[in-house]
């Protein structure tokens, strides 16, 4: 179980004011310190194995990529050295071999937990801004077309009578582990499936935020939804980017109110209560935690090394 949450600790200056003057960004994408980070149909390029890394490209192969991109953004500066995500995924993948030699792109979800934390953390906001590129090529009030300024970072509605600016956007959403005190210290905690996923995986419940709706609003209303368990005490532990496509994951911990569980079938295939020695043999027993690098993951551990006092 993981003692980080994956996709943190980014060490980039975003350069918020400087990306806003394109003669700037423009010497910085054409200069020898410029790396592209290119992103292919939502897959990042990597060297694999057992300690992946991400493949940054430069020099001539770089700019081939920035030239054959559909779309691309400044992800931030480090000295004299600047990255840039480019969107090369309308490209086969055969006409990208020149540039990317023997790196392949992957699934970030299946290697970010091996990476080391400040490349997995930029892999996950290149994913992220490109995947906003992608599906916000028209305007949501006009429906004309727009075209992206400052750095990749603002897209303007092109209709001038229009001329709608639009920036990039995360869903924000609440992931709670809830537990319950059992009277003799040890607690358990409430997970659950969806039907899609991997046989015997059960994991923490989520869902989005609603307008209007506080944090921890949110975490009731789903746990309530979703189980029929009232909750109370809900506490923020810390967040996580998660660009599968667009969230941004709030991490909570709750207290249970009541027991008795009722699945809505609508939601999840099914929760149920695990106590902290169930967890512990969780494997052997023929279940299976969330991913590796979600937060979800996290929570659970976090509450397993609280051990009996922890509750």
């Amino acid at each position: 179980m993981p003692n980080r949450i994956y996709y943190t600790g980014g060490t980039l200056d975003r350069a918020a004011i400087q990306r806003n003057d394109a003669a700037w960004v423009k010497r910085r994408r054409a200069g020898d310190g410029a790396f592209v980070v290119p992103v292919w149909r939502d897959k990042s390029l990597v060297v694999a194995g057992d300690n992946p890394e991400a493949v940054l490209v430069s020099g001539a192969e770089g700019r081939a990529l920035v030239d054959m991109a559909s779309d691309s953004a400044l992800l931030g500066i480090d000295g004299e050295m600047s990255y840039f995500a480019v969107d090369v995924s309308a490209c086969d993948h055969a006409a990208l071999t020149p540039q990317i030699g023997e790196a392949d792109f992957v699934d970030l979800r299946e290697i970010g937990p091996l990476m080391e934390a400040s490349q997995g953390a930029m892999l996950a906001y290149a994913r992220g801004i490109i995947h906003w590129h992608r599906n916000h090529r028209f305007c949501g009030r006009c429906g004309g077309p727009t075209q992206s300024s400052q750095a990749g970072h603002q897209r303007t509605c092109a209709d001038a009578a229009c001329g709608r600016e639009h920036y990039p956007r995360t869903d924000p959403a609440v992931i709670m582990l809830v537990t319950r005190d059992d009277g003799n210290g040890g607690g358990a905690c409430l997970l659950g499936r969806q039907p899609t996923w991997p046989p015997g995986r059960y994991s923490t419940l989520a869902g989005f935020v609603e307008p209007g709706e506080t944090l921890e609003a949110a975490v009731a209303r789903e746990v309530l939804e979703e189980t029929a368990v009232r909750v109370s005490d809900v506490r923020y532990l810390s967040s996580q980017p998660w660009p599968f496509p667009a969230s941004l994951m709030l991490g909570f911990r709750a207290r249970a109110e009541t027991n008795e569980i009722t699945v809505n079938e609508d939601e999840i295939e099914d929760a149920r209560w695990f106590t902290r020695d169930e967890l512990r043999r969780f494997e052997e027993d023929g279940y299976h935690f969330p991913r590796r690098g979600s937060i979800a993951s996290w929570l659970i551990a976090r509450w397993l090394e609280e051990g009996d006092d922890g509750e």
